[in-house]
C-alpha cells in the first residue's frame, strides 16, 4: 500500500501520504513485535493454541494489550492515531482506496477480535471505558469535522474513521448484539466505502478534480451514477432494507445495554453522519448545473483570453492560433463501469433483506469467543 500511495497516487502530497501511512502503521507494528517477544519469553512459543490455553498474569495482560492495541488502533484507526488515512485515501489512485477501505481498514478490528479480546480478557474489562471514551468522542468528533470537508475523498475518509470508530465500542460491549453487529457492520462498510471511493473515481475520471463546489445537479446528466451514489450514500448512512443497517442497529443494542450514556453520544454521532452523508448527496446529484465553475476549472491552464466561448456543451479554447473543442459536460457510466458497481449493489442488499444468511456463521463464532472471556 506504501508503494501504490507513493508512486500511483494522483497529487505532489502522495509521498507525504504515503510516509505517513508508513510512520503510523510502523510505530504500532514495533510496539506488537516488542508484546510478541515478550509472549515468548514467558511462554516459549508463538503457537496460537498453546497461547489461547494460556493465562497471564493481569499486570502481563495490561501491558500486552497496550502493545497489540496500539498496533491495531492505527490500521482502524482510531482517534488520535487516525491522520494519515484522510491522507492516504486522497493521495491513492481509486483502485488504492477500494482496497484501503475495503480490506486493511477491517484488519485492525480482526486483529482486536481474534488475538486482544480472546487472550487477555482481563485487561479487555480494564481498558473497556477507554475505548469507550476515545471512540464516542471520535464518532461525534469525525463527523464534524466531515462536515467541513470540500475534498470527495476526503469526505468518505472520515466518514470511514467515524463508522471503524463506531465498531470498536460494539466490539468492547462484550455482549452477544455488539459483537455480531461489529462483524457484520465491518463488513457492510468494505462494500458501502469501496463503491463510493468507486463513485468518486467515476467523477475524477471525467473532470479530473475532487472539489465538491465543481459538482452539482449531476441528476441531469448523470442519472445512473447519481441512483448507484445516492443508494451507497444511503447506505452508509444505515437506511433499512441495506447491510449497514442491521449491524449499526445491533452495535446500538449492545451499547444500549452496557452503557446508556455512550448510546447518546454515538446515537449523535450517527445523524452528524446522515448529516453530511446527506449534504454530500444532495450537492453532487440536485441543484443547477454549475457549467461555468466546470469552464473555468477546464481553462484554467490557457492564457487569457484564449477561452474563447461555451456552446452546445463545448467550450472553445485559442491555443497557439488553433481552435480546440473541449466538452463540459461528460457522459453517464459506460458498461465497464456499470459492471464493477452491480456486485457491490447486490451484495448491499442481499447483507440488508437477508442477515440470516451471514448471522448464522457470526453468531457461531461469536458465541466462541465470548466463551473464552472470563467476566
Amino acid at each position: 500500500m506504501f508503494a501504490i500511495i507513493g508512486i500511483w497516487g494522483s497529487r505532489e502530497r502522495k509521498v507525504r501520504a504515503s510516509y505517513l501511512f508508513f510512520l503510523y502503521t510502523l510505530f504500532g507494528s514495533v510496539l506488537m513485535l516488542l508484546g510478541i517477544l515478550l509472549i515468548y519469553c514467558q511462554v516459549g512459543s508463538t503457537d496460537f493454541l498453546t497461547l489461547y490455553n494460556t493465562k497471564f498474569e493481569t499486570y502481563t495482560q495490561i501491558i500486552l494489550w497496550f502493545t497489540f492495541f496500539a498496533s491495531f488502533a492505527s490500521k482502524i484507526p482510531m482517534v488520535p492515531v487516525h491522520i494519515w488515512l484522510p491522507e492516504a485515501h486522497v493521495e491513492a489512485p481509486t483502485a488504492g482506496s477500494v482496497v484501503l477501505a475495503g480490506i486493511l481498514l477491517k484488519l485492525g478490528g480482526y486483529g482486536f477480535l481474534r488475538f486482544s479480546l480472546p487472550m487477555f480478557p482481563e485487561a479487555t474489562l480494564f481498558f473497556t471505558p477507554f475505548i469507550y471514551t476515545i471512540s464516542s468522542i471520535a464518532v461525534v468528533y469525525v463527523s464534524l469535522t466531515t462536515l467541513r470537508q470540500i475534498d470527495l475523498k476526503r469526505i468518505i475518509a472520515y466518514s470511514s474513521v467515524a463508522h471503524m470508530n463506531f465498531v470498536t465500542i460494539g466490539m468492547f460491549t462484550l455482549t452477544l448484539q455488539g459483537l455480531e453487529g461489529c462483524i457484520l457492520l465491518m463488513l457492510s462498510h468494505g462494500l458501502v466505502s469501496s463503491a463510493l471511493f468507486l463513485g468518486i473515481g467515476v467523477l475524477y475520471d471525467r473532470y479530473h478534480t475532487r472539489l465538491l463546489g465543481y459538482y452539482s445537479g449531476f441528476a441531469q446528466i448523470m442519472p445512473l451514477f447519481c441512483f448507484f451514489f445516492g443508494f451507497f450514500t444511503f447506505a452508509n448512512i444505515s437506511i433499512p432494507g441495506t447491510s449497514s443497517f442491521v449491524g449499526e442497529f445491533l452495535v446500538l443494542i449492545g451499547i444500549w445495554e452496557s452503557n446508556f450514556f455512550i448510546t447518546l453520544l454515538v446515537t449523535t454521532g450517527v445523524i452528524f453522519g446522515a448529516l453530511y452523508a446527506l449534504w454530500l448527496y444532495n450537492r453532487v446529484a440536485f441543484g443547477s448545473l454549475k457549467v461555468f465553475h466546470l469552464i473555468n476549472y477546464f481553462t484554467s491552464s490557457v492564457s487569457k483570453p484564449s477561452y474563447l466561448k461555451y456552446h452546445d456543451n463545448t467550450v472553445i479554447l485559442k491555443k497557439n492560433d488553433r481552435y480546440n473543442k473541449v466538452s463540459i459536460l461528460q457522459s453517464d457510466m459506460n458498461r465497464r463501469e456499470f459492471a464493477v458497481f452491480v456486485p457491490f449493489f447486490i451484495m448491499t442488499l442481499v447483507m440488508g433483506i437477508y442477515p440470516e444468511i451471514f448471522m448464522v456463521s457470526i453468531h457461531i463464532s461469536t458465541v466462541a469467543l465470548l466463551e473464552n472471556i472470563v467476566y
